[in-house]
């Protein structure tokens, strides 16, 4: 087997796999693409209830830890990524968000141009086909699937909804189109009841392409250098040691924890911290693994009167029936990740667009997925999604086997702290209105002695967990801390380039799944030297007296 391409992409994951499939359109193009991970073919990963298991499990993901965080009395936090085909796209809870459009305005300012809300929209549309097909803003005909599960059957989901409007908020038809701002139904990349991963949308159609090169099981070690121009990546497969060269180019799709691994085990970071770790400077880049972001969550939970709640279908007959009835239908509760309901709001007056996110779930369960108590609940996940705390990922030796550290420096910021005060109070304040009279019993989370600031922030500590949103590691910008511009190029280093969530330069307001994969379609147009998609010119809804409101019924 020729050991020679024209592009080497390293990570099978969401962007990994985008790539993969648009630079081999070309035949002309040889395309060679890595991942440490082995096949997706399994029905934990294929059925979207199952969601739970892949994270948790070994063989899918690389189950990483950080360092402990020192604002959150020193856990050490779950950061679990994709080590599978589809990347964290096939072991995610498959929720659909694309961020605020400003979120990626926002990118603009940070100086990643090109990368604006309207730049961004028809490349959204582009990779999406939405049940409810295209418009304005939404895509009819791209790979990956998009609905809203079972169309919200379980009554809670709409009475979530009716709360929120009752307590002041707007409602919106789809918080992915104009108006993110309000409650309503929510989406996932779920297609024809299976998950709609990268790899399965992206890689499964084009895999017997003959210019396209897929290995599975291969653990990249370094990109090689000849001064400041990347030849090709050294990567382990089944023990050894394997050299790939690339006549164009080496995309690093490894993810926000992976990619700036690599570099830094490449010599491209920080002179001081690459020293340290052993590593031989080929690049100083100091901005590699710097402004690491994260969104954190926890769950309000309560108690509820009614026997309607998915608490009841967590026995073994249940569980089987659901099973099976997914198994010869692809329909029923095991179709649906059951986030059908959602809301993004802004925590106080001032904020210009949304900072908190909602997901409600029609049960009280545990992070490993098992019930909270004995009995009926539902809960809804909450957090302060605009974060100002930064982390770093941290080389910390030559062995590409030894994982970074990882640290987020999660609530170091005040402004993050007071994020999260505004997430137990206005969620109170949701759940309390009469819409939920029928059904809200008990508090169970935080529980109704947890009042005061301190109280709040003591509780917060403790019952925050990722939502699993990596992200702004390796960021696209032109300043001294970039390590990528514009054109997703690493800075000072030729025929390399970075294609990933962590060249985020902030994380939006969401899910991550959907901006990834945008970004590497637009990145694919950058790389193949196309003519970019014609901008849109969407209308986009914003709160007009946003400074004196903290929230509004029209919008």
């Amino acid at each position: 087997m020729s050991n020679h391409y024209d592009y080497i992409i390293v990570g099978a994951g969401s962007a990994g796999c985008v790539l993969a499939n648009r630079l081999s359109e070309d035949s002309s193009n040889k395309v060679l693409l890595l991942e440490t991970g082995g096949s997706d073919k399994s029905i934990f990963i294929k059925m979207p209830t199952a969601l739970s298991i892949p994270m948790n499990t070994d063989k899918y993901a690389w189950q990483f830890h950080t360092q402990p965080e020192p604002y959150l009395d020193n856990r050490e936090m779950h950061c679990p990524r994709g080590k599978v085909l589809g990347g964290s796209s096939s072991i995610n809870g498959m929720v659909y968000v694309r961020g605020h459009a400003k979120d990626f305005d926002e990118w603009q300012q940070h100086g990643a141009n090109g990368w604006d809300y309207q730049s961004c929209l028809p490349y959204f549309q582009k990779a999406e086909s939405f049940y409810l097909g295209e418009n304005a803003y939404r895509g009819g005909n791209g790979p990956l699937g998009v609905n809203n599960g079972n169309e919200m059957q379980n009554p809670l989901y709409t009475t979530f909804i009716k709360a929120g409007v009752e307590a002041g908020y707007a409602s919106t038809d789809d918080y992915n189109a104009s108006q993110q701002e309000g409650f309503g139904p929510m989406h996932m990349t779920v297609k024809n009841g299976v998950r709609s991963s990268a790899s399965r949308e992206y890689l499964d159609p084009v895999k017997s392409r003959s210019n396209l090169t897929v290995i599975t099981g291969a653990l990249a070690q370094k990109v090689n250098l000849d001064g400041k121009k990347t030849t090709g990546i050294e990567y382990k497969v089944n023990g050894n040691v394997q050299t790939a060269h690339a006549a164009k180019e080496v995309v690093l799709s490894a993810g926000p924890i992976g990619s700036p691994h690599i570099l830094q085990l490449s010599g491209i970071g920080d002179k001081d911290i690459l020293e340290k770790a052993g590593v031989e400077v080929k690049h100083h880049l100091p901005g590699v693994g710097q402004n690491l972001q994260d969104h954190l969550e926890f769950y309000f939970q309560y108690k509820c009167k009614q026997p309607i709640t998915l608490n009841g279908k967590l026995g073994l007959i249940s569980k089987g029936l659901i099973g099976a009835k997914w198994l010869f239908t692809r329909k029923g509760l095991g179709a649906t990740n059951h986030f059908e309901s959602c809301a993004f709001i802004r925590s106080k007056p001032g904020v210009e667009w949304p900072d908190i996110q909602y997901h409600f779930l029609p049960a009280a369960m545990r992070y490993d997925g098992r019930s909270a108590f004995a009995g009926h609940g539902f809960q809804v996940h909450v957090g302060h999604n605009k974060p100002k705390s930064r982390g770093s990922v941290t080389i910390q030796s030559a062995n590409p086997e030894q994982p970074p550290q990882i640290l987020f420096n999660y609530l170091q910021h005040k402004d993050d702290i007071e994020g999260f005060r505004a997430c137990v109070r206005l969620t109170r304040d949701i759940i309390e209105q009469s819409a939920f009279d029928d059904y809200r019993d008990e508090e169970i989370q935080p529980g109704k002695h947890i009042q005061t600031d301190e109280e709040i922030d003591a509780f917060v500590r403790q019952a925050v967990e990722s939502a699993y949103h990596p992200s702004c590691s390796c960021k696209m910008g032109e300043d001294d801390m970039a390590v990528v511009n514009s054109n997703t190029q690493v800075h000072g280093i030729e025929g390399l380039r970075v294609v990933d969530s962590s060249i985020f330069p902030t994380v939006p307001n969401g899910n991550l799944n959907a901006p990834t994969i945008m970004v590497a379609e637009k990145a694919a147009d950058i790389i193949l030297g196309n003519v970019a998609l014609q901008k849109a010119n969407a209308d986009v809804a914003m709160t007009q007296n946003w400074q004196e409101t903290q929230r509004a019924a029209k919008i």
